[in-house]
């Protein structure tokens, strides 16, 4: 019987290592990965993933307004749809990263296809906008085998965060509170203007949140920077 319990806490324990491998937003095991910036600087990344969509104008305005750059981790699928949308964010100034081309759930994937959506964003991405990504956030933020690979092969250097909006399902009001909760110095904060590979996704709730946030972090007297300059990086 000791033997049998021994042999379930271990099977757990495994288990319990290789969620954190695939999800754990400090994880190295699939590849190199940060999920925040220095602390030493009142700075923090806003970051929006699975866009362009047909509503990401709406956020650029707002980064307009206040004259804060963003980092757009896009679908390559969603900037081939909307060319002239990735366009703009590219000429607003800000960053954009590969989010894959089909927001495939990795962990689900052979390595071989992994490979293959992650190279055809990119060259999506850099074909359409003129910018060649050298950030990467995996789909669900799952990261699998073969991903370390393709980051060597890409130049690309993967990106987590520290604190998530859930503004696909959340109201408005409990993404504010999630993400004020969250800032720090050297915060990389995730939000969401599209939703997946959906055609005209209701991003009603991210707008409304980024409209209360922006102004509140910048009246707190933290800087709006990319992740790469946050990261104090050279792309």
């Amino acid at each position: 019987m000791n033997r049998k319990r021994a042999a379930v806490a271990a099977a757990g324990a495994a288990a319990g290592l290789m969620v954190w491998a695939v999800r754990g937003k400090s994880s190295r095991v699939f590849g190199p990965s940060v999920w925040r910036g220095p602390r030493d600087r009142r700075a923090l990344a806003l970051t929006f993933d699975d866009g362009p969509s047909e509503d990401t104008p709406r956020i650029l305005e707002v980064l307009a307004r206040h004259n804060v750059p963003a980092t757009f981790f896009e679908c390559g699928a969603n900037v081939e749809r909307l060319p002239e949308v990735a366009r703009a964010v590219a000429a607003g100034g800000h960053e954009i990263g590969n989010h894959s081309h089909t927001h495939a759930l990795y962990c689900t994937e052979a390595p071989r296809k992994i490979a293959a959506d992650v190279g055809r964003a990119q060259q999506a991405i850099r074909d359409i906008t003129g910018m060649s990504p050298r950030l990467f956030r995996a789909p669900f933020g799952a990261r699998w085998f073969g991903l370390r690979q393709v980051q060597r092969e890409l130049g690309l250097l993967g990106v987590m965060w520290s604190a998530i909006g859930y503004d696909w399902k959340s109201q408005s009001c409990a993404v504010i509170r999630r993400l004020a909760a969250g800032a720090g110095n050297g915060a990389i904060l995730c939000l969401h203007d599209g939703r997946e590979l959906r055609e005209r996704p209701d991003i009603g709730v991210t707008v409304e949140a980024v409209r209360i946030l922006i102004p509140m972090w910048l009246d707190q007297g933290y800087r709006l920077e990319t992740v790469s300059q946050l990261l104090c990086r050279t792309i």
